[in-house]
């Protein structure tokens, strides 16, 4: 089967909307007025994916922890300057009670590996989603998108797209969270 054709149509949409609105580049801390802005305030939806490792992994599993969601994939350029920033930045708040779960929606394991062999180690918890169910689930406007998530499982800040001036932007929101 020609694998280009079996990218499950939320992801393969997610991708063309992103490019064709932002000409590859991200949207930004500005980017919340998207369809990400009408989780804001609403339960984070139940996920459930493998970490790299194969382990289970449920987002109510991180519940009493502060939780940036992202949704990315290798092939997406944003994708690649963001997720080393927010590895550095799962580095620093970890010890706030602040967790980074990065979610693939590729649908090659293999592109996966191959992109996280561009450090040696990763601080940040990485988790795998080929079916594309949480793009389906949370219907980004654009890759990536982070979601900032409370300690009681409420979606506080939505990020859609990256520059890397939301970097900062993102850790001041996981910050400002976290002291609530």
């Amino acid at each position: 089967m020609d694998q280009r054709r079996a990218v499950p149509l939320g992801v393969a949409l997610l991708a063309l909307v992103g490019c064709v609105t932002t000409g590859g580049q991200a949207g930004g801390p500005g980017g919340d007025e998207g369809g990400g802005s009408r989780q804001i305030g609403a339960p984070a939806p139940a996920i459930r994916v493998e970490s790299m490792s194969g382990k289970a992994l449920a987002l109510d599993d991180y519940r009493g922890k502060v939780v940036l969601l992202d949704v990315w994939a290798s092939w997406c350029a944003p994708c690649k300057q963001e997720l080393p920033m927010l590895d550095d930045m799962a580095r620093r708040l970890r010890g706030d009670g602040i967790e980074v779960l990065a979610v693939s929606v590729d649908q090659e394991r293999a592109n996966v590996v191959k992109f996280l062999k561009a450090r040696p180690r990763w601080s940040l918890t990485i988790a795998h989603d080929p079916k594309g169910e949480i793009a389906d689930r949370l219907a980004p406007d654009k890759m990536p998108t982070s979601y900032v998530i409370d300690r009681a499982g409420i979606v506080r800040y939505v990020n859609s797209g990256f520059e890397p001036s939301d970097a900062a932007v993102i850790e001041r929101r996981l910050v400002e969270v976290a002291r609530r």
